[in-house]
């Protein structure tokens, strides 16, 4: 049996590699900034401004999906963090 952060890391890489290989060049010149959430099982996607309504469209044609998102043109979906800095004053 798998542990739930070794499933995770498993969706995770099979999402990458589909975005990689078979969505992101036809999505990242017009849609970034976007969300892209793809069902890991099947490779259907949906994409929206807004995460939580990509995940519920894909879901209406996928209840079973296995989904994994990304924000397109990005390193990561969301920020964890934020540093205050103070103007530079010259």
């Amino acid at each position: 049996m798998t542990s739930d952060a070794e499933s995770a890391n498993e969706i995770a890489a099979r999402g990458e590699t589909i975005y990689r290989e078979q969505i992101k060049d036809l999505v990242e010149d017009t849609h970034h900034g976007k969300f892209v959430i793809i069902d890991v099982e099947t490779g259907d996607y949906e994409i929206d401004k807004r995460d939580a309504l990509a995940s519920k469209r894909l879901l209406e044609r996928r209840p079973e999906g296995v989904l994994y998102g990304i924000r397109i043109g990005f390193r990561a979906a969301y920020r964890m963090g934020w540093k205050y800095r103070l103007p530079d004053n010259d």
